[in-house]
């Protein structure tokens, strides 16, 4: 029997609006509404580069103009809505979700011992007792606080003093918490004292109800996905865990396999839920308006996936070195309607109250005519005041 088939358009629409970049912009964007909207996305990452608003705070208001970076902070370290975590990187997650980082927390104790052993400074496994006993009787720390007469090698961001490397681990491993950063510092608290008991890990964690959470939550945000793609939404799944709980649920009717059509027109098949092809044609367009996106956005995380499904080849060059860019230090993608239409090289001047635009690079085969400047000029205006500025600045021959 011929498998059901997704075309590019439906599944754009789709995947868009799993990831709430189907419907206008607008809406509250604080307090029980944006742990909703969290709730929605799965996760936020987080990101300390700040060219004109950290990530996580780009993530958000492109979905919800009026939120500020104060609403996320207070829905955090206030109202504990959010815990921070690791799922492929750092991000705030919704603390409903907490009981299901228990696998993570009994993964990364035995995983990160072994492997820290080898990448970290030695020592650091015997500051376990020391750093939670003075946490426990001194109150939250931050990194700063600890190992102050502890040797520091030269190696980079990576290389800490032992106390900063048993911080780290203790978080991952889920004895500590975080409860808030001072800048982008973390500040580091016994779980007991900022997780309530009943969310709290016990004995060791149900693995196999914990991988069918995994998967099915990975679905419900990705619309339609690969086992593969299952596991790295979480990052906690194995492949062959995700692979497995596909199979099991492919023969119990509850997932069905399509093919969706890529934007060079190949087939690739998926797994999705029973109806999601029906679900998909009675989506209306996206909105016209151009809006700017992290590029650790959440529809643009699995790089591959929004390639194969936009035909948008985006890769971050904050690494490159400035020779061998392409593009620039800190490009975000632009979003119009569903498709990627381009990116944009800019920056937050703040001593000049301004949002510098350095160079816009059209995507093939979309022309940038009177109409979509002007889209895109509305969206740079609304940009220059969240990130602080009152004009935007375009540098001569920006429109490459």
């Amino acid at each position: 029997m011929a498998l059901q088939r997704l075309s590019n358009h439906s599944a754009r629409r789709l995947f868009l609006d799993r990831h709430a970049l189907l419907e206008q912009p607008a809406g509250p964007a604080k307090g029980s509404d944006l742990l909703e909207l969290i709730q929605r996305l799965g996760f936020v990452q987080l990101d300390s580069i700040n060219t004109v608003a950290r990530a996580h705070d780009v993530i958000l208001y492109s979905r919800r103009p009026g939120y500020r970076s104060m609403n996320l902070k207070r829905l955090y370290e206030r109202d504990r809505g959010l815990f921070e975590h690791w799922t492929h990187d750092a991000a705030m997650i919704p603390m409903a979700f907490y009981p299901h980082w228990h696998l993570r927390f009994q993964r990364d104790t035995e995983l990160l011992r072994k492997r820290w052993r080898n990448w970290r400074r030695d020592g650091f496994e015997a500051q376990f007792e020391t750093v939670l006993n003075h946490v426990r009787n001194y109150g939250p720390v931050s990194s700063s606080d600890l190992g102050k007469d502890e040797k520091k090698g030269s190696g980079g961001w990576w290389d800490w003093h032992p106390s900063k490397t048993a911080l780290e681990y203790l978080w991952r491993s889920g004895a500590l918490a975080v409860v808030g950063r001072d800048g982008f510092q973390k500040r580091y608290d016994l779980t007991e004292r900022v997780i309530e008991e009943p969310l709290r890990p016990g004995t060791r964690c149900d693995e196999a109800a914990t991988v069918n959470w995994l998967c099915s939550a990975a679905l419900d945000r990705l619309g339609f996905a690969t086992s593969g793609e299952l596991a790295a939404f979480w990052d906690t799944a194995s492949p062959a865990e995700a692979k497995a709980w596909c199979a099991e649920q492919l023969r119990r009717g509850e997932l069905e396999e399509i093919e969706v059509a890529q934007a060079d027109g190949r087939l690739r098949k998926v797994f999705t839920r029973p109806g999601t092809v029906a679900e998909s044609a009675e989506l209306g367009p996206a909105p016209g308006r151009m809006r700017v996106l992290s590029p650790f956005d959440p529809a643009l995380r699995d790089r591959k996936r929004a390639e194969r499904l936009f035909g948008f080849h985006y890769r971050i060059e904050v690494f490159t070195p400035a020779p061998k860019r392409q593009y620039g230090y800190y490009v975000f993608p632009l979003l119009e309607g569903e498709r990627l239409a381009g990116r944009i090289d800019m920056k937050a001047d703040r001593d000049a109250d301004c949002l510098r635009v350095t160079a816009v690079w059209p995507e093939k085969g979309v022309k940038w005519g009177t109409a979509r400047i002007r889209r895109l000029e509305a969206e740079l205006d609304r940009v220059a005041r969240f990130s602080g500025g009152s004009a935007v600045a375009f540098s001569d021959g920006w429109l490459r």
